[in-house]
């Protein structure tokens, strides 16, 4: 699947608002505001569930990556994500 067409489907699914559990949330993080280098899923079956979480890692930006994307989309999509939610803009990674 094309990058594109990827990114498209996963904003179509954030666009439908908060719909209940199971709930996937995507947050992009990176070393500066301009490329994000990791992106963690998490899943959370239920409110108050702990939420498992996932880290895709990628050499360039993760929101551009072809692999990680149609990834994500098939993990929403298996899931079963009645809500998907994206934390806008990139997080700073923290260096230790």
């Amino acid at each position: 699947m094309h990058v594109d067409k990827a990114k498209k489907r996963i904003a179509k699914q954030v666009k439908k608002g908060f719909h209940g559990y199971p709930l996937v949330s995507l947050e992009y993080f990176g070393k500066t505001p301009d490329s994000a280098s990791e992106v963690v899923i998490s899943f959370t079956e239920e409110e108050g569930a702990e939420p498992q979480k996932q880290t895709f890692v990628s050499g360039g930006d993760a929101r551009e990556d072809e692999t990680i994307q149609s990834t994500l989309l098939k993990i929403i999509e298996r899931a079963g994500a009645k809500t998907v939610i994206e934390v806008n803009g990139i997080s700073t990674l923290s260096e230790t």
